[in-house]
């Protein structure tokens, strides 16, 4: 759906329109921006999965904008895989491993570190979660089509319940917000069962860097979510 087809349906049922004064255009378009962004920020969608490519440079700090504060989880440099690991390991290899050449990176806030001494150049490709812009004409699409109705009908209920808060309706915009998070909930859950049946292709392959340890390699596939 797009913004207008969302405030083709919001105004249906409500039962208003935007000639009254009561509920204007520019209120109507706010509340969706702000329902949309909302939505699109509830979980980690695979609607908002996005790819970062620029050309690298040994600088230790990247921002990336645009995206997500630490949702980056799968780079490449030159062709190369790097690992993410935790901020504070990132920091402890950094100070035990003073120009260590491991090829890891972390995140911390919106800040991405990338180890400026591994050695590596060319291409830098990052995976991770771009934060939606807001919806500024009646024709874009909203990042839930055409793929994730429910979170379209997630956004329509929860204007429904801005619109009920402003005519004085508090349990009604209560019961509009909880229907939008019941929404979202059910979409999320019908993704992670689809996504439950991705396998690993090889496991050797995935084997993790034991940079705090010094215990070499172990293995541990990559997990939904596990970064």
């Amino acid at each position: 759906m797009n913004r207008g087809e969302l405030k083709t349906e919001i105004l249906v049922r409500s039962g208003r329109d935007t000639t009254s004064g009561w509920l204007s255009n520019s209120a109507l378009n706010n509340w969706i921006n702000q329902a949309h962004r909302w939505g699109a920020g509830y979980k980690p969608w695979p609607y908002t999965e996005g790819r970062a490519q620029t050309t690298y440079t040994a600088t230790e700090e990247w921002v990336f904008e645009g995206y997500k504060a630490d949702s980056f989880r799968f780079m490449q440099i030159g062709g190369d895989r790097f690992q993410k690991i935790n901020f504070e390991d990132y920091q402890i290899y950094k100070e035990q491993q003073d120009g260590g050449s491991d090829k890891v990176y972390s995140n911390f806030g919106g800040v991405v570190h990338i180890n400026p001494d591994s050695g590596v150049s060319g291409t830098l490709v990052a995976y991770g979660q771009y934060q939606p812009a807001n919806i500024t004409d009646d024709s874009t699409d909203t990042v839930f089509t055409p793929f994730g109705d429910e979170g379209n009908q997630a956004i329509i209920n929860q204007v429904l319940g801005d619109i009920a808060n402003r005519e004085g309706n508090a349990q009604e915009s209560i019961n509009k917000h909880m229907l939008a998070k019941q929404l979202l909930d059910e979409l999320w859950t019908r993704i992670d069962d689809e996504q439950f049946a991705y396998q690993t292709h090889d496991r050797g392959m995935w084997d993790r860097i034991d940079v705090v340890n010094d215990n070499g390699f172990y293995e541990d596939g990559l997990k939904r979510n596990q970064f």
